[in-house]
């Protein structure tokens, strides 16, 4: 742990940049604000279809993309990420340190998000399913995102592109369409584990043991190959 602090705070410090930082204040507040013109409005409240488009579809990747590809990936790309690499420090450590402090940013961002939006708009009897349900689901979820994103910026400098055509293509498009693929979308999985936490979620969604199942390997295997990949980058920096 003694070894952990330093790592942690450099990457935080790293990630709070004042445009990051606005630029994802701006990302969680979306919900909240069509949440509160909803209420205002006198709009019919549905909860559970605001959270499900806005937060899971749309602001939770986007969010855990950018933290995430940031985490070690600007520090790759600026050079800075040299001077850690040459230090005695484990690289398992310097990887999980980056993947706990990008999924416990993204979730600091979200889940607030998560709570004010179904509060705002959800239904008296349904409100609090909805928010322990997608609360709980975006924290594994957006973990899960941001490891695969830590592990995508350690093997290209495009990162930040390939995950936004993953999110929106792929995720977006082509897993909603193929059937047999939604077990390769961390969003279905997402979605599969809020409704097994009682959520209503549209259409046919994954299973609970398919959803773990997807969401655990993501997490493990994002941190297996980020720290394989640094391994090899130690190797690389001093040929």
């Amino acid at each position: 742990m003694t070894v952990m602090a330093p790592l942690i705070e450099v990457t935080l410090r790293g990630l709070l940049g004042r445009r990051r930082t606005l630029l994802l204040v701006l990302l969680v507040s979306v919900p909240v604000l069509i949440a509160l013109l909803v209420r205002v409005t006198g709009g019919r409240p549905d909860a559970d279809r605001v959270l499900d488009t806005l937060v899971v579809r749309t602001v939770m990747p986007l969010v855990a993309l950018i933290v995430g590809t940031a985490a070690i990936g600007s520090e790759i790309e600026d050079g800075t990420a040299v001077f850690l690499m040459i230090k005695p420090i484990d690289r398992w450590r310097i990887g999980l340190s980056k993947i706990v402090v990008a999924a416990g940013l993204t979730a600091v961002l979200v889940v607030p998000s998560v709570v004010l939006t179904g509060v705002l708009i959800g239904s008296r009897n349904d409100t609090a399913t909805s928010v322990v349900g997608f609360s709980l689901a975006c924290l594994v979820g957006g973990s899960a995102y941001v490891a695969a994103f830590v592990a995508l910026s350690v093997f290209t400098s495009r990162a930040l592109l390939v995950g936004l055509a993953y999110v929106l293509i792929w995720e977006g498009v082509l897993a909603g369409l193929l059937e047999g693929t939604r077990f390769l979308s961390i969003r279905q999985a997402t979605l599969g584990l809020a409704a097994a936490l009682g959520v209503k979620v549209p259409g046919d969604p994954l299973g609970p043991a398919t959803s773990v199942a997807v969401l655990g390997t993501v997490l493990v295997g994002a941190f297996l190959l980020t720290n394989w990949r640094l391994a090899r980058f130690e190797i690389r920096g001093g040929d």
